[in-house]
């Protein structure tokens, strides 16, 4: 593998390689020998729950009322200055 990826290995880390990539296939080998026949599919490993709030209607400002307490305001939106060097 490490000639295929052209990778320049040490003979020391050619066998400790080799013996962490053999560690891993050990491993992957033992996953794919257990009976998960009667395991259900998940997509998380802890049950979520929604945390989001109910949306209800609820009063709001009256927007006559905050826009007149605006610095200013133009066709019922606040009006803010130009930004990013643009003229006005």
């Amino acid at each position: 593998m490490a000639y295929l990826a052209r990778l320049e290995l040490s003979q020391d880390e050619l066998e400790l390689f080799t013996e962490q990539l053999g560690d891993v296939l050990e491993h992957a080998a033992d996953v794919e020998a257990l009976d998960l026949d009667h395991v259900e599919p998940m997509a998380h490993t802890v049950p979520l729950r929604n945390v989001v709030r109910a949306d209800v209607v609820t009063a709001t400002l009256d927007r006559d009322e905050v826009l007149g307490q605006a610095p200013a305001s133009e066709g019922g939106q606040f009006r803010v200055p130009r930004i990013l060097g643009e003229e006005p």
